[in-house]
């Protein structure tokens, strides 16, 4: 740095340091303001200060590069800084933007320890601004470690201190939280404002239909007049309360009824009107033949001609691509498939399917239940099995498992041999070959033709103590004791359809349609849910939490408008299907 320019960049770091000096007669101490200088040029000024002073400029540059958006020099920056050199204004506002760089870097746990440093007992000293900055980073690190009641608190607490879009904000984010936990953990609280919110959201959660929502709400409003919801219910409330006033009355199906998909199509249209009719709704239904349309957008033109509300389909997944390309569309519609995962859809798009990814998942949930923490997976080749086993080492992991090795499913006559390598069998002399010791169980997807040579191989291979976790696609639902023996002790997912013969509405389609009562109940369960779905997709995104128990699983919906099933488990046993206990709560 040349001679003549220093006199001017002391003005800068004189300035900062008499913005963070405290006065003689306070102990708290100032924060520090937003500096003249660079960053480079504070910390260079620091090299020759004194510790305190060196403690201060270290922080305003920390800070500095936090706003420039360079997390990464920041958190440097903020590690050379020795807080104990600093007033209890200056601590606090270190360890607010220690918070605010780990929730930035997803690790919430160490933004709540770095919030619980004694110096926040004086929080209520600071300027509201920070106050604020504090406690919004601490709600933030509540909802992030999953913890919705505390950062629904600190939210509440904050509320009278904000205006404009950020209270609105707040607002939808205080019933977002409350209303994204189970009637459970909505427990009381002696803060009134929470304990409002607390009693809005489980009323409306033991509320039922639309209409009861709707009673339950109007309830509400008259028991909490001043409450601030009741100055201002929440979006997802005032959507709820219009559709309660103005109920679905028009469906359309768009199914393929000639060509490949046309089997498919048939079931899901049959499970769709057989729950139509056990509902007994003032619903009209009317049916499209994809595949009589020259494109989607004549079809929406008709569709939009004729009154109609929502669209279920289509079915082909790449018509549901293209939809999912889209900036909107003419009419709400839930697809039958789903779009690639990472695609970003438009708010009209919803997408339900029988996703082997739910399942991929579901078995990571279950074997940790299980106690188990190290896999081998056998998924298919292709695309297909690729995606289940993506869909399951990310659940996995993110569980704190380990994947210790994986193949793609071989063709029966190199199935012993792959298994071998997979378990790494071993035989030493005389004595009974052994396999590795690492691993918990088997992550199996397969056919049932392919999966009736997994447990016979696993004996062979020595190996028949090792779990096997499976997902639906083993089970071909024939009540085939024979077939059933080779698949012994294997647990897997099912869909309530097929694991319950005693559904009413199962019943009543398999004595129209007997095909039902195979693996392609599967189908006219998902048909039968479609229903379901129809009437309350907006009840879902009111409410995140909500769950509706389908005959394919049980539903809710994720933040993309993905469907997203949980399925009930079971086990070959002695040649049949023995439904397994729920593990999940």
């Amino acid at each position: 740095m040349t001679a003549r320019f220093r006199p001017l960049i002391f003005l800068f770091i004189a300035a900062v340091l008499s913005a963070c000096a405290s006065s003689p007669t306070s102990t708290l101490g100032e924060l520090p303001r937003t500096p003249q200088a660079s960053t480079q040029q504070l910390l260079q000024e620091a090299e020759s200060s004194d510790a305190a002073k060196a403690a201060q400029l270290r922080l305003s540059a920390a800070d500095l590069s936090m706003q420039q958006n360079d997390e990464t020099q920041a958190r440097q920056i903020l590690e050379q800084v020795d807080i104990e050199q600093l007033m209890p204004a200056q601590q606090m506002f270190a360890k607010t933007l220690e918070a605010e760089l780990a929730l930035a870097a997803d690790n919430p746990q160490r933004a709540l320890q770095a919030l619980q440093h004694p110096a926040f007992e004086r929080l209520a000293e600071l300027p509201v601004e920070q106050q604020l900055r504090t406690q919004l980073a601490r709600a933030e690190a509540y909802e992030a470690n999953d913890q919705p009641m505390d950062a629904a608190r600190e939210r509440t607490f904050i509320a009278p201190l904000l205006s404009g879009n950020a209270a609105e904000q707040n607002h939808e984010k205080i019933w977002s939280l409350v209303s994204s936990m189970t009637v459970e953990q909505l427990q009381p609280t002696t803060d009134p404002d929470l304990a409002g919110w607390v009693s809005l959201a489980a009323t409306v959660k033991q509320a039922g239909t639309l209409e009861q929502q709707q009673r339950a709400i109007d309830s509400w409003l008259q028991l909490n007049p001043h409450h601030p919801a009741a100055n201002r219910l929440p979006e997802p409330l005032v959507k709820l309360r219009e559709l309660a006033d103005k109920p679905l009355s028009h469906v359309a199906l768009l199914l393929p009824m000639e060509g490949q998909l046309a089997s498919v199509a048939r079931a899901l249209r049959d499970g769709f009107l057989a729950a139509h009719l056990e509902a007994g709704q003032n619903l009209k239904i009317e049916l499209f033949d994809s595949t009589r349309f020259p494109s989607i957008d004549e079809f929406y033109r008709q569709a939009s001609a004729a009154g109609v509300e929502l669209v279920i389909g289509p079915l082909d997944k790449e018509t549901v691509r293209q939809l999912a390309d889209r900036e909107q569309l003419p009419i709400t519609t839930l697809a039958l498939n789903y779009s690639d995962a990472n695609q970003k859809v438009p708010p009209q798009l919803f997408q339900f399917g029988l996703a082997a990814e739910d399942e991929a998942r579901e078995v990571a949930q279950r074997a940790w239940a299980d106690g188990h923490r190290s896999a081998v997976a056998l998924t298919p080749r292709g695309e297909w099995g690729n995606r289940v086993f993506q869909a399951f080492r990310q659940q996995w992991q993110e569980l704190g498992g380990t994947v210790a090795a994986a193949e793609a499913l071989a063709e029966p006559i190199e199935l012993a041999n792959q298994i071998a390598d997979l378990l790494q069998i071993r035989s030493s002399g005389d004595s009974q070959p052994t396999r590795r010791q690492d691993i918990d169980f088997l992550f199996l997807a397969a056919t049932p033709q392919q999966a009736q040579q997994v447990r016979p191989t696993l004996i062979f291979q020595y190996a028949a103590d090792l779990p096997v976790y499976a997902t639906s696609h083993l089970h071909a639902a024939t009540d085939n004791r024979t077939q059933y023996l080779d698949l012994e002790g294997i647990r897997f997912t099912e869909t309530p359809w097929l694991l319950d013969p005693q559904l009413p509405l199962r019943q009543e389609i398999e004595s129209k349609w007997p095909q039902a009562r195979g693996s392609l109940g599967r189908l006219y369960a998902m048909g039968a849910d479609a229903y379901q779905l129809a009437t309350r997709l907006n009840q879902l995104l009111a409410l995140p939490d909500t769950e509706l128990e389908g005959l394919s699983g049980t539903l809710s919906i994720t933040p993309a408008q993905r469907v997203q099933r949980r399925l009930p488990w079971a086990e070959f046993h002695d040649g049949a299907v023995q439904p397994l206990p729920d593990t999940s709560n």
